[in-house]
């Protein structure tokens, strides 16, 4: 029987109602108890890392996760990570970056309503959690409403039903059905991780909006080391903005800037319009392609970490890791 290790970390399925609303206050020792079924999957032990809603969570607590496996990483045959669904998607990826390459399952689970509730879906998620965490399936995911989902193309598409995940321009790795992991895809991994532990946490994140001027961006850019500008369509500046300027202006003072797109599937395609023309082939702003929005900030906080060498940093922004970019970079 396969050993695994539950680390929570609060979020809903962790809740329970107080008069400020709903707190995550159960440790994973209760989760546990109110699924018992699971000990007859594998063997598990418990690590209570935090008690938080994921609107707290921050970089610094994705670095005490990644620590945390990798401190046990020799004891166990799989992990599972108990999670608030908000910022879920940020997590997984975050955890691509600083774990690579992982033989050993790291699976992220919550739920859309606590566990002591009626009509929660804790239950049948952590329970498919565990069993993707006894099985060969390498890597970063998150196990939610019987979908297996790669780490760096999860996102957060609904707010309050059970299938709140997306896989964003990839496929799901496997589904669940009838207590059986039908997969679909097996992560490439290595030997061993390679753990990481460094990330630069100065990376801003832009919404354009039609009328926008360049004072925001300025303003991001003076206070940021990476600036995302998530653009409309295959992606673009207003022309009348000053964010053309603002962004040579940045980059030429050593700043780092990537152009995506706020439309979830499909991706950005600079060199379509003459709006991103010029950005792509004459600044040589790094574009996103296929990647989603949480990927981008966490890949940019992963390279940022390790290097501020400009040829290091598009060298690494362009590799795949974990399926994170597919477009040919070309």
């Amino acid at each position: 029987m396969k050993k695994i290790l539950l680390i929570g970390t609060g979020g809903t399925i962790a809740s329970e109602m107080t008069e400020g609303g709903l707190t995550p206050e159960l440790t994973t020792e209760q989760l546990l108890s109110q699924v018992p079924a699971i000990s007859g999957i594998c063997g598990v032990e418990c690590i209570q890392l935090l008690n938080l809603d994921s609107t707290n969570i921050t970089p610094g607590h994705w670095r005490m996760m990644a620590r945390c496996v990798r401190t046990h990483y020799g004891e166990y045959d799989g992990f599972v990570i108990t999670h608030g669904t908000d910022t879920m998607a940020y997590t997984a990826a975050a955890l691509s970056y600083l774990i690579q390459g992982s033989p050993k399952p790291i699976v992220l689970t919550g739920a859309q309503k606590p566990i002591g509730f009626d009509s929660t879906d804790s239950k049948v998620n952590l329970m498919d959690a565990f069993r993707c965490a006894a099985e060969d399936l390498p890597g970063v995911s998150i196990v939610f409403n019987n979908r297996v989902i790669l780490g760096t193309r999860a996102k957060k598409t609904r707010s309050k039903s059970f299938q709140a995940f997306s896989s964003i321009n990839y496929p799901d790795l496997g589904v669940l059905r009838d207590g059986v992991l039908l997969r679909y895809i097996r992560q490439a991994c290595r030997e061993a991780p390679v753990f990481f532990d460094r990330l630069d946490t100065k990376v801003a994140l832009l919404k354009l909006v039609p009328g926008v001027d360049r004072g925001l961006a300025d303003y991001l850019l003076e206070r940021n080391d990476a600036l995302i500008i998530e653009s409309f369509g295959v992606g673009g500046l207003p022309e009348d903005s000053g964010l053309y300027d603002c962004v040579r202006d940045a980059m030429a003072a050593g700043r780092t800037v990537v152009l995506t797109t706020q439309v979830e599937n499909e991706g950005s395609d600079l060199g379509v319009y003459h709006v991103g023309h010029a950005l792509k082939n004459d600044l040589g702003v790094l574009e996103a392609y296929d990647m989603t929005t949480e990927a981008v900030v966490a890949k940019l906080m992963w390279i940022l970490g390790q290097t501020r060498q400009r040829e290091e940093i598009v060298r690494l922004f362009y590799t795949p890791v974990a399926q994170d970019i597919l477009w040919p970079a070309g």
